[in-house]
């Protein structure tokens, strides 16, 4: 198989994290591609007509793309259990929010850096900081309780969302107010396969 990958992308690095928490890295040649949301790369278009990444190009079935369904995938085929059958529905909510956060990160980036100046909008890039604001908020008063319990998929995208938020939004310092949030993290962030798929 190969994975279809682009730069930083939070996206990108939650199917890493999850190939090697499942074992599975070996079986996947990584393909670096050009992913620009104004002019898409040609190798990454044949296999998703989005020209989004990831995008996982299987030898024995059609190209997988969006994280969420390579995810799932990699996941049956390993027989790993992160999306466990008892907790389904708060691990795929949990991974939607996670998500959602990387979605709403991701396009202020887009707007400073696709967009001329005069074009860029600072009301734009404030609504969607206030959708990670309002999600981390969320986490922090709901999920910390899953959190704390076994790992699933819901974990692994949490990680991925606040490890670019480091990344890319780190002077907004998406901790003040998130303690618990943020404790979580530190043990999190330090787990073998977070630490073979931080950004350079």
């Amino acid at each position: 198989m190969k994975l279809l990958m682009a730069g930083p992308s939070p996206f990108v690095r939650k199917v890493l994290v999850t190939l090697h928490e499942t074992g599975q890295s070996a079986d996947v040649e990584q393909v670096q591609v050009a992913a620009n949301p104004l002019d898409g790369d040609a190798t990454l278009l044949a296999a998703n007509p989005l020209g989004k990444i990831p995008a996982l190009v299987r030898p024995d079935g059609p190209t997988l793309y969006d994280s969420r369904v390579i995810c799932r995938y990699l996941d049956d085929r390993a027989r790993a259990g992160l999306y466990p059958q008892a907790r389904l529905w708060d691990v795929l909510t949990l991974e939607a929010t996670a998500d959602g956060m990387m979605d709403a990160a991701v396009l202020m980036v887009y707007e400073a850096r696709f967009r001329p100046p005069e074009q860029q909008s600072s009301d734009w890039i404030n609504a969607q900081w206030t959708k990670v604001t309002r999600a981390l908020d969320v986490l922090g008063s709901r999920w910390m309780s899953h959190l704390a319990g076994r790992m699933d998929m819901g974990h692994i995208a949490v990680g991925c969302a606040l490890g670019y938020l480091d990344l890319r939004h780190g002077d907004r310092n998406w901790r003040t107010g998130h303690d618990a949030l943020a404790e979580w993290y530190v043990t999190f962030a330090n787990r073998d396969a977070m630490t073979l798929t931080a950004p350079e």
